[in-house]
Parts: structure tokens; sequence; C-alpha cells
């Protein structure tokens, strides 16, 4: 199954993981609610490709996440819109329970060496 065949899916969670559901989209939108908002903050934030940046920032707001607007001459602001501002019980959940098993293990790999017990 394609990506972005979940966007038909009929179950709810696979729709929304076609909208929010990769590693960068998260983190993009993590920024968003701690108050960052601009191309710039997110690239030296996150220290993901430009072009990486660029497609997922689209598909937030053709997912209508995100809202586009300009505060310079081509110089966007990416605001959270109502249906973006939903997802904030999302985050502080996955934020809870991240913070709870904080023993993490990369996939097919031992216990990274900076999780501690948890």
């Amino acid at each position: 199954m394609k990506w972005t065949d979940l966007e038909s899916d009929p179950c709810p969670i696979a729709r929304a993981l076609s909208v929010v559901g990769d590693r960068w989209t998260l983190l993009i939108l993590r920024d968003c609610f701690l108050g960052r908002s601009r191309f710039e903050e997110f690239h030296s934030s996150l220290g993901l490709t430009r072009h990486v940046l660029t497609e997922r920032l689209n598909r937030l707001v053709e997912g209508g996440v995100l809202e586009r607007v300009e505060y310079a001459r081509r110089r966007y602001d990416y605001v959270l819109t109502p249906r973006g501002r939903d997802l904030a019980p999302v985050m502080t959940d996955l934020f809870r329970w991240g913070k709870a098993h904080k023993r993490v293990r990369r996939p097919g790999g031992p216990l990274h060496p900076s999780a501690s017990s948890g």
C-alpha cells in the first residue's frame, strides 16, 4: 500500500497518519506548539533538508493542519489552524508517553546509550 492510499482508508487512524504520520511532521508540529512558525526556525531547530521541510510543510498546509500566512514578500509564517490545534491532546499524550517510556530500543539494535530506565 502506498502512503497516499491512506487518505481514503476507512480507518480514521490510517487517514490521520496520511497527514501527520512521519517523524519530521510530528516534530514540525511540536515546534509549532512551542511557538515556532517560520521556515528558518523549523530548519534550524530540526536540521532536516530544506527539500524535506518544504515537502512536510506543504503536506500540512494541504491537509488543513497549518495555514501559510505571508508576512513579507514570499516569506511565510506557518500557523496552526483549528484542525491543527485539535492535535494538542495528541501531542501532549505523545509527550507524556515518551517521557514515561524513556528506554528506547533502536530497530534491530541495542538500547540507545543515553536512554535511562523507565
